[in-house]
């Protein structure tokens, strides 16, 4: 298992739209793949889940993820997380 912290860079954070694309990056891996912020873990695969968290920018958040391909999947949610678009 791998576990990251990260931050959300995303200008608008995770609203509909982000919270869609970062379920299509985390759905393209085998993996398991959780985030957590306050005491609130959900799977990184569903977007009622991921919606449950309303984070906005500049929330730190726990990733992590178990499987075959866990590093590249933390790499990728990583680099969509850290974009300014």
């Amino acid at each position: 298992m791998v576990t990251k912290s990260m931050t959300i860079e995303l200008q608008t954070g995770l609203e509909a739209r982000p919270v869609a694309v970062l379920v299509q990056v985390a759905s393209q891996f085998e993996s398991s793949i959780y985030v957590e912020h306050d005491n609130m873990k959900v799977n990184a695969k569903s977007i009622m889940g991921m919606m449950t968290l309303g984070l906005a920018a500049g929330t730190q958040v726990t990733v992590s993820a178990e499987g075959d391909d866990e590093v590249d999947a933390i790499s990728k949610i990583e680099e969509y997380l850290s974009s300014k678009q």
